[in-house]
């Protein structure tokens, strides 16, 4: 779920990037794979960590711009991409359970 939510942030941004920078895409094909250790997920092995090791990001453009509009391209899809910035930076998280008496 985080790699799809991450896949469609990056293809928001990407596209609203090649707006503002006026880069013609003909067309785009994003993808998202990581390395997970699903022993800490499923919970059969002590001291193994829940959730991703590494996360790789791909963008396969077709675009006649050169390259440097295209990098151009890049660093405003990483720099305004929600989901992207967020695993960067690891916010701080609050778990808070409210008990509903019925």
């Amino acid at each position: 779920m985080l790699l799809e939510a991450l896949i469609a942030c990056a293809g928001v941004s990407m596209r609203a990037a090649a707006a503002v920078l006026d880069i013609p895409i003909k067309s785009a094909e994003i993808s998202a794979e990581g390395d997970v250790d699903l022993r800490g997920t499923l919970g059969v092995a002590e001291g193994v960590p829940v959730g991703f090791k590494e996360i790789r990001l791909r963008f396969d453009i077709e675009s006649d711009v050169e390259q440097s509009r295209l990098t151009e391209l890049m660093e405003l899809t990483d720099r305004y991409c929600v989901i992207f910035q967020t695993i960067q930076r690891s916010p701080k998280t609050f778990v808070k359970l409210n008990r509903v008496v019925s």
